[in-house]
């Protein structure tokens, strides 16, 4: 990558190399002053426009091992060839939002995390980062809907089958979840705030725990990503009757959603993107905005996102930023009416 320095450097010898022939036409010595700003201007604007590291590009993200983890890694290649550049994962687990916001708005550092980018500051009293004022959208990535799974004894196989037996027994049914603000917490809150039903929460200190005693009987039913509960699906362990997308899965086509099963407006995805600092050049955000939906529209990555449980969706940061603001909208009132904080 050629810094501003070498293009000067560059004009420099452009304007040495026509001195001697332009000196009789002195008329003409504007002209050419305003051609070497013009070409000056140009090349440090295309100079702008490129990421700033001659080394490499960090892409900050949640522990070793997890879905976020795995996924950066997918795309860290295509945007090494495609950048030119060295791009490497650093796991930074809960801090990673927080270090990616203070750091330099150069290009160097990316961000790639999912819905606590902005639930955090919804779930605490002080956070240390403001998702909107802090952090810049680069672009949307992954949508990972999660699935309304019963124990089979409990006698529903619709949701307005579960709609009708919850309201018949308030306060009788229960759900497994995991930690405050997870997607198998808030997407059942959200679920009673449209429905009015009465289901009571059983805390499992994570997803994995909250599906074995879903799988034991010690819970009725309860929100799950797909890939934690798809192998007891096909065996008949657990059943599933809806997905919490506003739009039918590709994951599971044949499941309806549950806002076309009798609570419209229904929308609860665990949806993951790229951030970069606030004030990042509007050049870099759109590069990497376009190198990033060029890698993962590709078939073949595609198909390896799906193979995973995770849809891909990509678009502007326009697209992406008012996305975060609705999510935060949807959010906030669940959290608000439901009265949860997190320890």
């Amino acid at each position: 990558m050629r810094g501003n320095d070498e293009v000067v450097e560059d004009s420099r010898r452009v304007h040495t190399a026509h001195r001697q022939p332009l000196q009789p036409h002195a008329r003409c010595a504007p002209y050419a002053s305003c051609l070497l700003a013009a070409i000056v201007a140009l090349c440090a604007t295309a100079a702008h426009a490129q990421l700033v590291s001659t080394k490499f590009i960090r892409i900050v993200t949640s522990e070793p091992g997890s879905t976020n983890d795995l996924s950066a890694r997918l795309i860290a290649p295509d945007l090494t060839r495609a950048l030119g550049q060295q791009v490497i994962i650093e796991n930074r687990g809960s801090l990673a939002v927080e270090y990616t916001a203070r750091a330099a708005p150069d290009g160097n550092t990316l961000l790639y995390y999912g819905n606590s980018v902005w639930l955090l500051p919804l779930l605490r009293a002080k956070a240390p980062y403001d998702p909107l004022r802090d952090l810049a959208p680069v672009s949307l990535t992954t949508l990972a809907p999660v699935v309304l799974v019963v124990h089979p004894s409990l006698p529903v196989k619709s949701v307005r089958d579960l709609i009708t037996l919850a309201k018949a027994r308030p306060g009788q049914l229960n759900y497994a979840a995991g930690t405050i603000g997870a997607s198998t917490h808030l997407s059942m809150e959200l679920f009673k705030v449209m429905t009015g039903a009465d289901i009571v929460r059983i805390p499992y200190k994570g997803t994995g725990p909250a599906v074995t005693a879903l799988l034991g009987g010690e819970a009725h039913l309860m929100f799950s990503p797909l890939g934690s509960v798809n192998p007891h699906l096909h065996s008949g362990k657990l059943r599933a009757i809806a997905v919490g997308s506003e739009q039918p899965s590709a994951l599971i086509p044949e499941l309806p959603t549950i806002a076309a099963s009798g609570v419209p407006g229904y929308d609860a995805s665990s949806i993951t993107g790229m951030f970069v600092p606030a004030n990042t050049p509007a050049p870099v955000v759109a590069r990497l905005n376009q190198e990033i939906a060029r890698s993962m529209n590709a078939p073949a990555m595609k198909q390896r996102f799906l193979d995973a449980g995770l849809e891909v969706a990509t678009g502007t940061p326009e697209e992406f930023l008012g996305r975060i603001k609705t999510e935060i909208t949807k959010w906030g009132k669940v959290i608000r009416e439901a009265g949860i904080r997190e320890d």
